[in-house]
């Protein structure tokens, strides 16, 4: 069976959807629901705008993607592109499963283990997601940062450059808030296998590796955001140092001019 994790948004309301949704999740918490079927397809909606399908067709994929976007929050222009795929398969003759770079084989198909499964496929589209956010902030303090070594100063607006800084903190607020996709589900906590199936496959997805390249970006975008606020702050003092000597200069010329005329007269 194929796995399929689509990111459709950045918030799904779970609580709206589930009462909407005619059928029962076999799990449901804050932060996510699971659904297993008659047919052997799973759903998995999680709150932070990914959705897992096992087992479904394309056209049976694309009615309930956008029946979910019904409940969701920011929906993305294209889910396409930000979706990860891995196969699940079920060997009854096995005693443990077998994992591969693109592939998992269970000896059974048990709920839970099916969960993790595609909770880690979630996982990793998110991850595809922020990180693409990430370096898409990176990439604009960057364009900045060159005209600071090149000029020495940065050739923008006061107001385009708070409504960048605002733009910036609005997209890095938005991975901080949602970095709890990376928490282990408490039930590997207390299943030995699921806790080996769940360690196989952040191994095999490199979530890890990958959620420190997003952390190493944030640490360096929120220290340009630093310095473009220090810029800032610097031009408003320059200016208002200005604004006062002009002043100062205005009140001198005119007590010069107001002795100047007396004299004359």
């Amino acid at each position: 069976m194929l796995v399929d994790s689509y990111q459709i948004a950045e918030v799904i309301h779970l609580k709206k959807f589930k009462t909407a949704f005619l059928q029962e999740p076999v799990h449901s918490s804050s932060w996510d629901l699971f659904f297993a079927d008659e047919k052997g397809r799973y759903l998995h909606i999680l709150g932070y705008g990914v959705v897992v399908f096992v087992g479904y067709e394309t056209v049976e994929k694309s009615n309930l993607i956008e029946f979910i976007k019904k409940f969701s929050e920011n929906v993305l222009a294209s889910e396409t592109d930000l979706s990860e795929n891995f196969s699940l398969y079920i060997n009854n003759n096995l005693n443990k499963p077998i994992f591969k770079s693109n592939s998992v084989t269970l000896p059974r198909a048990d709920h839970d283990a099916i969960r993790i499964i595609t909770l880690n496929v979630a996982q990793s589209a998110a991850l595809d997601y922020y990180d693409a956010l990430s370096l898409q902030i990176l990439n604009a303090c960057k364009l900045y940062v060159d005209e600071l070594e090149h000029f020495g100063r940065v050739k923008i607006s006061k107001k385009n450059l708070l409504k960048f800084i605002g733009k910036v903190k609005n997209i890095k607020n938005s991975i901080i808030d949602n970095l709890y996709i990376l928490d282990d589900p408490n039930i590997v906590w207390e299943n030995e296998n699921l806790e080996r199936i769940h360690r196989q496959l952040k191994e095999i997805f490199d979530i890890s590796p990958r959620f420190r390249e997003v952390d190493y970006r944030l640490r360096i975008v929120e220290d340009n955001l630093v310095l473009f606020t220090e810029l800032l702050q610097h031009r408003e003092s320059s200016r208002l140092e200005w604004i006062i000597i002009i002043l100062i200069l205005v009140e001198v010329l005119n007590v010069f001019f107001s002795d100047w005329i007396k004299s004359i007269f």
